[in-house]
């Protein structure tokens, strides 16, 4: 299994694994199967691919997080072939889940433009319907960052004003943790139990000292005088780095010190030697109207490339089962991300 862990995407590691293992989910790693190994070992980086694994009741679930992300082979070949090794590799998984496994969900980490909808429906997968991971996101080349106008104003602004960014030790993210109770209420979104938080910790620690691959996580606040500002949770992975969590006070917030976090860890990422920062999670637009505009303007003010995956797919293995799973997943998530909201307005 530990091969797999040179796999660049985090959701691909034992180590994340084992967090969602601490939520009711189990691990399942997958080796290239006999019938596409050839294409498979080419076009995909890792030694196979993981997925993690859930019973509702009296039925299952599989999650392929970030699963498949292309090699060198890979980027250069066309999506007809990349996609089609994909979902065989998905398939020849499902026939070691239990009966009671009703579809496979597959989180792709490919750009849009690797991705074709017609091979994807051809092959069998559909649309989830829900979100998972963020389709689109800022990846920051930490090579060369180029700060727009405004967020270098922003950055120079906290500095100027005394606001003050620090690692923070585990011990902290009780207090943290307060503020981004504010932020889900503030932001209308759905957070953890303190608990999740304090896993992401502890499961990187223990596994370090088992001498096994995790990530070196990173945990910045910012305050001003007596004030909690705001803290971020960064996460290194086999060079590339990742913002996860970030809460940010009601208190004043004119001293922009989200700005300030983020560049604190862009920099130090670089100097750890990540090469890239990715900003996890932005609208798929800059539109006005959208109710994460300010979240989109925030995060393309570090620069960056605007990366738009294709989303979910799911490979449905009881039709039936998984189309009524389906049809509660949507309403679930209308209740949460819209009615609730609605209420909340």
């Amino acid at each position: 299994m530990e091969a797999l862990d040179n796999n660049p995407e985090l959701l691909q590691s034992e180590y994340w694994a084992r967090v969602k293992s601490r939520q009711g989910w189990r691990e399942r790693f997958f080796p290239w199967s006999g019938s596409a190994s050839s294409e498979a070992g080419r076009f995909f980086l890792g030694d196979g691919v993981r997925a993690v694994v859930r019973r509702f009741g009296p039925i299952e679930i599989a999650y392929f997080g970030y699963a498949f992300p292309l090699s060198p082979i890979g980027m250069g070949t066309e999506a007809r072939k990349i996609i089609s090794a994909a979902v065989e590799e998905i398939r020849v998984a499902q026939r070691w889940f239990n009966r009671n496994h009703i579809f496979s969900r597959w989180d792709v980490p490919w750009s849009e433009d690797r991705w074709d909808d017609k091979t994807a429906l051809d092959s069998g997968i559909r649309p989830s319907g829900i979100r998972v991971q963020p389709p689109d996101t800022v990846i920051v080349d930490l090579s060369a960052i180029e700060l727009k106008k405004k967020t270098r104003y922003n950055v120079g602004l906290a500095e100027k004003r005394g606001v003050v960014v620090s690692g923070a030790a585990e011990d902290d993210l009780s207090r943290w943790y307060e503020i981004y109770l504010q932020t889900a209420v503030r932001d209308q979104i759905g957070i953890h139990r303190l608990e999740y938080y304090q896993t992401i910790f502890s499961q990187a620690r223990e596994m370090k000292d088992l001498g096994k691959p995790a990530p070196d996580l990173k945990f910045y606040v910012a305050r001003h005088e007596r004030d909690l500002l705001g803290g971020i949770i960064v996460a290194h992975w086999r060079g590339r780095a990742t913002y996860l969590y970030g809460a940010s006070s009601n208190v004043k917030r004119n001293l922009m010190a989200s700005y300030l976090l983020q560049w604190r860890a862009m920099n130090e990422a670089r100097e750890a030697g990540c090469d890239t920062y990715d900003l996890f999670g932005i609208p798929p637009t800059d539109d006005p109207n959208h109710p994460m505009h300010g979240l989109y303007r925030f995060k393309t003010g570090f620069g960056g490339t605007i990366v738009h995956r294709p989303g979910c797919f799911d490979l449905n293995r009881h039709r039936i089962a998984a189309t009524a799973f389906h049809g509660a997943e949507r309403i679930r998530q209308w209740y949460h991300h819209s009615f609730r909201k609605r209420g909340r307005a």
